[in-house]
Order: structure tokens, then C-alpha cells, then sequence
């Protein structure tokens, strides 16, 4: 690491000055320290000590195209040499906010042809529920101001947007969580099913507690429901077929508005360009961030309903929203450079045609494995669920400690999955071929061994 810090200079420094997000700091500090990355090349991340690892997050649902692409670097350098920085706000814009918006439109469902961005996940849904409550005022229902979502989900970490989302440890820091939102059940057939419930059953029965919770709070009140097309961070719970449909029908009966939070799901994470065209729904909003840019540089957005933006031009209103970045050239110059490389090579359909079911396959191999209860996917998205009891889902005690267990094994070996509690996620970059699914499979197969010796003294004889 010539003219580099070392390892151990990096980790003193990182626990002096900088505050990891989602972290207990007191642990973080008390080990050896965090892990170092330092490199990013196609699907694999380089640590500080020479390390190649398989990258199988997509450093966080994000780098969609893998690491390294000197296309997207020259499209930041072009722009910052063209235009570094403009505002959108005092009647400017600028070519690349114009030419993202359009290309956006044009990959949207027909009925969303707007755009309003920012530079986050949980901007964009933040900015979402001030439009959602905006246009009911403009509809001259301001009583609707009740957003449902669902038990789990993860919206954001912003008050508003922490709030939006159902995560109880997101939700401590909000003290408490911000009026007018609630919380039903999420579509987790694996876990929350009767005994002999189906599916099918289980999804309308998922759906209709939105519906109930509609009724609980009045018609009347309420303003939308928002939902991720799969819930990530939740632990990639993928809906039974029944359940979109149903939510589909439920949301128009009583005329509310749907949000679809698309931050993970949107650009061809499930072999659709938005998670809402595989799902089939009409969302009247969708938000998006992560891979719009490939996380090369920070960017999000709300692609708008043209319901809402014709509520927005009746009345001679001002939205009073905005962030300094909203629409910021070089991000935008990067978005537009690598929405044309997805295009320019098939990565979209190629999830639906090879890469998602190469996944499947991967991991349906591990279905029998003494400590897997359930393995699922969709798209470029799966997970393998750890059980104590194959038979009867018995969940091993402290939660969340043998998924971190496995998760360790997976890093030392050279592949990175992670753990939501002792669930173990992944979503690949989309650029995976053969040799990185022989690999992962490999390091599968390792570490779910290595975890069964270190817990099978906890699983049901």
C-alpha cells in the first residue's frame, strides 16, 4: 500500500472521527475494526490487505453495472468540466436534469412522466409523503393525511421517511414515530403463515389488513399506501402472487394513492426496468435512488403521477420543497451514462433471461442443508432463511446472532452476503457471469458447513 495509510492507521483514524451509520459503535470500536475496501473492479471489492471479494450486494442494492466503468468515470469528468454545479430552484434547469427526466419518462409505466430528485432514498420518500399530503390539500381533502405501510419495511431513515417505514430500531430514534402513519402486516408467507395456509391464501390475507386498517382509520383519512415492490432490508420477502393484485384492488376502491418505493427494486433488479411493471400494479408514485447511477455518485428521485401533476398545475400553488442537489448536472450525467450502458447491453432482459434464474438455481442447490428452512428469489434478489428446526421454522434464540455468525464466514471466504437477522440476503450486481455463481455457490456451500459445526448443538436432534 505504497502512499497509502496502513490497515490499522485507517481503523485508528475511522474509530477517532467517523460515525458508521446502522452501527453499534461501542462493539465496532472494541474489535479489531472495520474492514477496509479500497478498490472496486467488475463484481469484486479489493480490502487493504490484498483481499478480492465477490461483491454479492451489490455494495448495498446499488452498483447494478459492477465497479471500475471508465464510461461513467469520463461522463463525471465531462460534466464537471462543463457545468460542476446549478441549482434547479429561481426558474433554472440545465441539459442534463432535462435530458434524465426525459429518458426517465420514457422508462417508466406511461402514466408517470415527471420527475422531482434528490440525492437519497430516503429524500425521495420524504419528499413522496409531502406530495402524497400536498395533493390531497389541493383536492380539497386535507383530512388524508394517514399513510399505511407495513410492518418491516424499511422507507428511509429521515423522521418522515423512518416513520413511513415499519422497522421498530429505526423507529426508537423518532421518539415516537411522527403522526399519521400505520403499520399492517407484511407479506412474509414463510414466517407469518397459519399452519396449511397457502400462498395464494396468506397474500390475500396479507392485503385485506390493508384494507382494514383503511376502515380502522376512516376512508376518508387516509391518504395512500406505500410499499416496496420486495421488501429489502426487510429480508427479501417476496409477496405471494395473490398479494399485489389484491393491494391493486383495494388501493382503487377506496381511491388512495400508491407508492411504490422502488429504491431497491427499480432499474432491472427483477428483470423489469421498475419492480411495478413485473408486479403489475399502478403506482401513482415511484421513488427511486441506488442504481439509477450504479451508486456511482449520489441520486434519487420521485417519478410523478400525472393525476398529481395535473392536481399541482390547477391551483397557482407553491410546492415548498426542494434540496440543493436536486437534479445536480454531474449526477444526472452519470445517471444518463449508465441507463445507456444497461440498454446498450441487455442488462435488463438479461436478468429475466439468465442471471435470475442462474440465481435460483444457485440457491435451491442449499434447500436441504440441515440449517436452511427456506431459500426464495426473484429477479437478482434471494435469500436463504437459518432455522434451528427445518420442520417446525423454530427460530434459534437471540436473533440475529447465527445470521451474523454466517455472515463472517461468508466475508473470510472471500464472498459478501448479509445478514438481516439470521436471514441471509443477497442482490448481486447484474453484470454476474458463470464463473461468479460457480464462486458464490462455492462459498455458499462453506459457509452454511462452517455455521452448522459452530451452532448443532442448537438444532433439533
Amino acid at each position: 500500500m505504497s502512499n497509502r495509510l496502513q490497515t490499522a492507521q485507517i481503523q485508528e483514524l475511522d474509530s477517532q472521527h467517523h460515525l458508521h451509520p446502522f452501527t453499534t459503535h461501542q462493539t465496532l470500536r472494541a474489535g479489531p475494526g472495520p474492514r477496509v475496501i479500497v478498490k472496486g473492479e467488475g463484481a469484486y471489492v479489493i480490502d487493504s490487505e490484498g483481499n478480492r471479494i465477490l461483491d454479492g450486494m451489490a455494495g448495498l442494492w446499488t452498483t447494478n453495472i459492477g465497479y471500475g466503468n471508465k464510461e461513467l468515470a469520463q461522463a463525471a469528468y465531462d460534466q464537471i468540466l462543463e457545468l460542476p454545479f446549478y441549482n434547479t430552484f429561481f426558474k433554472t434547469t440545465h441539459p442534463p436534469v432535462v435530458e434524465l427526466s426525459r429518458k426517465l419518462a420514457e422508462l417508466a409505466p406511461a402514466h408517470l412522466n415527471q420527475v422531482f430528485f434528490g440525492s437519497s432514498g430516503s429524500e425521495s420518500n420524504d419528499t413522496a409523503i409531502r406530495l402524497i399530503r400536498h395533493y390531497w390539500v389541493l383536492k380539497g381533502q386535507p383530512k388524508r393525511r394517514i399513510i399505511i405501510s407495513r410492518k418491516n419495511a424499511y422507507h428511509g431513515s429521515t423522521i418522515a421517511a423512518g416513520s413511513m417505514g415499519g422497522m421498530t430500531h429505526v423507529h426508537q430514534h423518532s421518539y415516537p414515530v411522527y403522526e399519521g402513519f400505520r403499520h399492517v402486516m407484511d407479506p412474509y408467507w414463510y414466517g407469518d403463515s397459519f399452519a396449511g395456509e397457502s400462498p395464494e391464501d396468506f397474500g390475500l390475507r396479507a392485503a385485506r389488513a390493508i384494507e382494514e386498517e383503511i376502515l380502522r382509520c376512516g376512508p376518508d383519512n387516509v391518504a395512500a399506501f406505500a410499499g416496496e415492490p420486495v421488501q429489502g432490508a426487510g429480508g427479501v420477502k417476496i409477496a405471494p402472487d395473490s398479494y399485489w393484485p389484491e393491494v391493486q384492488r383495494i388501493v382503487d376502491k377506496y381511491g388512495i394513492l400508491l407508492l411504490a418505493d422502488e429504491v431497491i427494486t427499480g432499474f432491472g433488479r427483477l428483470g423489469t426496468w421498475f419492480g411495478s411493471e413485473y408486479y403489475g400494479i399502478r403506482p401513482d408514485l415511484i421513488t427511486f435512488a441506488k442504481a439509477a447511477t450504479s451508486g456511482y455518485v449520489p441520486l434519487s428521485g420521485v417519478l410523478v403521477g400525472d393525476n398529481i401533476v395535473d392536481a399541482l398545475m390547477a391551483e397557482n400553488d407553491d410546492f415548498n420543497h426542494g434540496y440543493t442537489f436536486s437534479g445536480h448536472p454531474v449526477a444526472c450525467a452519470v445517471a444518463l451514462k449508465n441507463l445507456e450502458i444497461m440498454e446498450r447491453d441487455r442488462l435488463v432482459p438479461r436478468v429475466k433471461e439468465t442471471t435470475g434464474p442462474a440465481l435460483a438455481r444457485m440457491l435451491a442447490r442449499f434447500k436441504d442443508h440441515p440449517l436452511v428452512g427456506e431459500v426464495r428469489s426473484v429477479g437478482m434478489m434471494g435469500a436463504i432463511e437459518l432455522v434451528a428446526d427445518k420442520k417446525t421454522r423454530r427460530r434459534f434464540t437471540d436473533p440475529g446472532r447465527v445470521g451474523l455468525i454466517c455472515r463472517d464466514h461468508f466475508f473470510r471466504d472471500g464472498f459478501i452476503m448479509r445478514a438481516v437477522f439470521d436471514t441471509m440476503v443477497c442482490a448481486p450486481p447484474l453484470i454476474w457471469t458463470d464463473a461468479e455463481f460457480e464462486k458464490a455457490g462455492a462459498v455458499i456451500e462453506s459457509a452454511l458447513n462452517k455455521t452448522l459445526q459452530d451452532v448443532k448443538g442448537e438444532l433439533t436432534a
